[in-house]
């Protein structure tokens, strides 16, 4: 019965990471500067901000979950500042001659930045809600086991996904030449500049 719930989440987590948002650019951009390793850790740290969200829905915390829609404004603002200055910082930077070595403070970084922004995006929750009150699951009423495994398996999912990109992209690194790199930071960060703004514009007129 979970294992049927662990596949179901292995699922959810990996649709709901595949489409190419603000996350993504950063996860590919990443790979190709700093290689696969860096773009992985950078996509497991949206994986856990998915986990996270989806254990409130799954174990119907509801007071957590109110608190944090109830705060979505103010999220959804710093999301967007957020996302507006990553966006230009990566426009602005400049290709290195060589690739750089990976350090524990660089991977932390890149964990912690893309944590921070897929968790200010509590919205998500009421998507998990939705997808697990369909499958009979949502809160202590459909089990707790259960829940556990969907859970987890929207991490296994979510973490798939950058496994699969980081990797792709990783393997297309070397043909990139820093002028081309050059070229990927502007139109990434661009991108998501325009990502930030977007989410600010629909603050002041009410979206």
């Amino acid at each position: 019965m979970n294992l049927d719930y662990l596949l179901r989440g292995l699922v959810i987590g990996f649709s709901i990471a595949a489409p190419v948002g603000p996350i993504g650019l950063l996860c590919i951009r990443r790979t190709l500067a700093g290689g696969r390793l860096v773009g992985l850790v950078s996509g497991l740290g949206a994986a856990t901000a998915d986990a996270a969200y989806g254990a409130v829905a799954g174990f119907g915390l509801t007071a957590v979950a109110g608190l944090l829609v109830g705060q979505s404004l103010w999220l959804r603002l710093l999301g967007g500042l957020f996302l507006g200055y990553l966006g230009v910082r990566t426009a602005l930077t400049r290709p290195g001659s060589r690739a750089a070595g990976v350090s524990g403070r660089g991977l932390a970084g890149a964990y912690a930045s893309t944590l921070a922004l897929t968790l200010t995006n509590p919205t998500t929750i009421l998507s998990f809600a939705a997808i697990f009150a369909g499958l009979g699951i949502a809160g202590a009423g459909g089990g707790y086991g259960a829940a556990a495994a969907l859970v987890l398996g929207v991490f296994a999912g979510s973490a798939l996904w950058w496994l699969v990109l980081s990797s792709g992209i990783g393997l297309l690194r070397g043909a990139v030449t820093p002028g081309a790199l050059r070229w990927v930071n502007r139109l990434s960060g661009a991108l998501i500049a325009a990502i930030g703004l977007a989410a600010l514009a629909s603050l002041l007129w009410g979206g």
